[in-house]
């Protein structure tokens, strides 16, 4: 039975009814539990990608946390992850989605994540120093692939707003990762500088996290 919907719509005597008019009630009423079903779907999902997508920023913090003390050559290679992390994710938007609004930030995540991820090749490349792999970035990794996969299955508005909250969420959890963390445990004076360089991108007060905030509450 479709919920909300009485009885008499979806059944009855034939014979007091013409049959038009049955067939009619019965494709209204089917398209109307169709409809139902899908926007309640959608609801459900929206709930369990932002609880998820929340979970996972407070476990990777906690990571972090958990095991503060890094050397400089994970504390670069977990900066960059993070970067490029994001970047994957605005190629994905920008190949899904079809809203004006969320191409177009999109857009600015793909080209200023780049520019920092760049400066800091650059950097690690003139100071000579082989960005190392660990747990921490290994955990962002797996976590990104699992949040990409399941916002591959979304279209239309469920992603573009999965995308965006998962932005918000995402940047805020990078942040406090560089200001309580990676920022203070970085040695070298310019892979510190270049990490302060990158905060504003991630801040929960910057343009960045504002325009996310500004268009997952836009978007329905």
């Amino acid at each position: 039975m479709t919920p909300g919907l009485p009885v008499s719509e979806i059944s009855g005597n034939l014979f007091d009814k013409p049959a038009s008019n049955v067939r009619f009630r019965r494709r209204t009423t089917v398209a109307a539990g169709r409809h139902w079903v899908t926007t309640q779907g959608r609801r459900i999902m929206m709930k369990r990608i932002l609880s998820a997508t929340l979970m996972a920023a407070s476990l990777g913090t906690a990571s972090l946390a958990a095991d503060a003390k890094r050397t400089d050559p994970q504390i670069a290679h977990i900066a960059y992850t993070a970067g490029q992390i994001d970047v994957t994710a605005a190629e994905q938007a920008l190949k899904k989605s079809k809203n004006a609004d969320v191409i177009a930030f999109a857009k600015t995540m793909e080209r200023d994540h780049k520019a920092v991820n760049d400066q800091a090749l650059a950097l690690v490349k003139k100071l000579k120093v082989t960005p190392e792999d660990n747990p921490v970035s290994q955990s962002l990794s797996t976590q990104a692939t699992k949040e990409l996969t399941t916002l591959e299955a979304l279209d239309g508005a469920a992603f573009a707003k999965a995308y965006v909250e998962n932005e918000v969420a995402y940047h805020k959890s990078v942040n406090d990762a560089l200001a309580n963390i990676l920022i203070p445990s970085a040695q070298n004076k310019e892979l510190k500088s270049l990490l302060e360089t990158g905060l504003p991108l991630v801040q929960g007060t910057s343009e960045h996290a504002e325009h996310a905030e500004h268009l997952a509450s836009m978007i329905k």
